[in-house]
């Protein structure tokens, strides 16, 4: 049952907080900045008003979920601290005799409380409108960033997913009749999925063969998940306990399995809005979005500025729509063609066309190749073959076989060509000097505030991390920011 917030039982130690936790005390600047009432009201309709026990008032479950992040504690560790720090009991509203919750009950209430709640963008706005009411956001430009979060459970490959749930259908059929292993097929010797995927095909047609095993419910289970996890595979190349993990990559070279969070920060790096999804997605789809939540969250939007994946033709298109300036470079291909050096094809402005590195000019004039909607058309010569096939210097230019040789190049789109056009001022140049700003808060989030792994699993988990991480940090700066003006 949920009782008044506001009444709070009086000690006779109250005063110990005005000797221990000094007024520049980070806590006690938050307290003093922020009011929490917002979390009652938010989660009133989560409890009862009227019957059971008296519940642990939400606002003060909140604080400890922001004092987790803050200091980068466990469930275990900020209930133990909160035991003897004062500033801890003075931030969760508690008498310094009182008695802390137990570990368990913070793990409820992010599962039972916080359910079904835009948390995410509830919290980023309150902070949002803190930052507005003391005037520190100024400019009206945004930077964008997506940083990723590995998944707290170690990643499967597909092999190994299989080869467990192989196992796991063996054993249950072992353990009515071990003389079954005379009908199964022989493990696969050699370390390639295919053959993997080969052995479960031949396990499971076994099985459905012999339906005195098969359907045993306790075998049909596991010979289910196995079918499942052979269809799976066919689609995925890594599993996880975290079954909303994905793998996402970096660079070339660097893959990981988790989730990723899109942001979006003011000039004065308070974060005004962020997308929480799986780590496959790509970074550019988010420009409206995180645009759209920043507006929604108060601050009006007329600058963007992210890396060339923002660069799109449709966050070009969008931004140019809203009257917006894109600062993002386009992608090299687009500005520089599709080859980093020259490579001998020379246009004949007189003919028209494409001439090789041979001197010989292309059989036809440029023929566009549509690409889609979010790609450029692409200009296409054809060369007669059979010239290529007798040339002195085909080698590296003609693949031997080919029924053809051609020749493609971009068309810029006008909105790239006014991209284009527009990265080359000194406002673009001046505007893009404070990018890694973004880049930099990332690495808070990361380093300070325990955002490199996931502390639960599941998107779930992830959005409650991401909002109160992102709530507690938005504070810190807001803090900072106030004590500099």
């Amino acid at each position: 049952m949920l009782t008044n917030q506001e009444e709070f039982a009086l000690s006779p130690y109250a005063k110990i907080y005005d000797l221990v936790v000094p007024k520049d005390n980070l806590l006690r600047r938050i307290n003093g900045i922020v009011d929490f009432s917002f979390i009652h009201e938010e989660l009133k309709n989560k409890y009862s008003l009227d019957n059971g026990r008296n519940a642990i008032p939400p606002i003060r479950m909140f604080k400890y979920l922001l004092l987790k992040v803050i200091f980068d504690l466990s469930d275990v560790d900020v209930v133990e601290r909160s035991k003897y720090d004062m500033s801890f009991k003075f931030f969760l509203d508690m008498a310094p005799e009182e008695s802390v919750i137990n570990p368990s009950s913070l793990t409820k209430f992010r599962r039972l409380r916080l359910k079904d709640m835009e948390i995410l963008d509830m919290l980023i706005g309150k902070t949002v409108d803190i930052a507005i009411e003391h005037n520190l956001i100024k400019q009206n430009i945004i930077f964008i960033d997506s940083t990723h979060t590995n998944s707290r459970y170690r990643s499967k490959t597909a092999k190994q997913y299989l080869q467990e749930k192989s196992k796991l259908l063996r054993k249950a059929v072992y353990q009515i009749d071990e003389k079954a292993k005379k009908i199964f097929p022989e493990k696969p010797v050699s370390k390639d999925l295919q053959a993997e995927l080969d052995y479960t095909e031949n396990l499971v047609d076994v099985l459905e063969n012999n339906p005195q095993y098969s359907q045993i419910p306790a075998v049909n289970e596991k010979l289910n998940h196995l079918k499942e996890a052979f269809e799976d595979c066919n689609h995925q190349t890594h599993f996880s306990t975290d079954s909303d993990a994905r793998v996402g990559h970096k660079s070339e070279d660097h893959s990981f399995l988790g989730y990723k969070t899109h942001l979006a920060i003011s000039d004065e790096r308070i974060i005004t809005a962020a997308v929480i999804t799986s780590g496959e997605k790509a970074d550019g789809k988010y420009l409206k979005e995180l645009v759209e939540k920043t507006n929604q969250a108060g601050m009006k939007v007329d600058a963007v500025g992210g890396d060339t994946a923002y660069s799109g033709k449709d966050n070009l298109i969008y931004t140019h729509k809203k009257n917006i300036k894109l600062v993002a470079k386009l992608h090299p291909v687009i500005t520089n063609g599709t080859r980093e050096k020259e490579d001998g094809f020379v246009f004949n402005k007189d003919a028209n066309r494409f001439t090789c590195p041979a001197g010989h000019l292309s059989k036809t004039s440029g023929l566009i190749k549509k690409r889609g909607t979010n790609r450029n058309d692409q200009l296409k010569y054809f060369w007669n073959v059979e010239v290529c096939k007798a040339c002195p210097i085909r080698r590296g230019c003609y693949k031997e076989g080919a029924k053809s040789k051609t020749y493609s190049i971009p068309i810029k789109s006008n909105e790239h060509l006014v991209q284009e056009a527009f990265q080359q001022t000194d406002e673009f140049k001046e505007l893009a000097r404070s990018r890694y700003k973004v880049e930099a808060k990332n690495s808070e989030l990361k380093n300070r505030h325990g955002y490199e792994k996931s502390k639960a699993a599941g998107l779930f988990g992830m959005q409650i991390q991401g909002a109160t991480t992102i709530f507690a940090v938005n504070l810190k700066r807001i803090v900072k920011l106030i004590d500099e003006k």
